[in-house]
């Protein structure tokens, strides 16, 4: 059970860094208190599923998320409206060279269906 209650903790810390939240941001939105929460973060406690269920909320992610063992295959599985979240709580420097990344994408796809389309004519 230790074991479990490290990735739980690790997936936590890592949901958290992810989204920019503090600790006390993560309290504020669960209604756990500051104290707990820690104790959960650093696998001190084994948290309840009542609690896990208030930090998917804030989290935004099933319960289920809190258990996976494989950190990259867990952000290839974010939906892209969670992505789109997430790339709103960046600064505008770093939300401005993701725009100017998919602005190119899209412009080599355009690109490549023109020239497509030149080539079969």
């Amino acid at each position: 059970m230790a074991n479990t209650t490290r990735l739980i903790a690790k997936n936590i810390r890592r949901l958290r860094a992810v989204r920019h939240f503090s600790q006390k941001e993560v309290c504020s939105g669960s209604g756990i208190p500051q104290g707990q929460y820690s104790r959960i973060e650093n696998a001190k406690v084994e948290p309840s599923i009542s609690t896990l269920e208030k930090l998917a909320v804030v989290f935004e992610v099933e319960i289920a998320d809190f258990f996976e063992s494989d950190e990259f295959e867990q952000s290839e599985k974010l939906s892209l409206l969670q992505k789109i979240k997430l790339i709103d709580k960046l600064d505008t420097d770093e939300q401005q060279a993701i725009i100017k990344m998919i602005d190119l994408a899209l412009s080599n796809k355009q690109m490549k269906e023109n020239l497509q389309t030149l080539i079969t004519q």
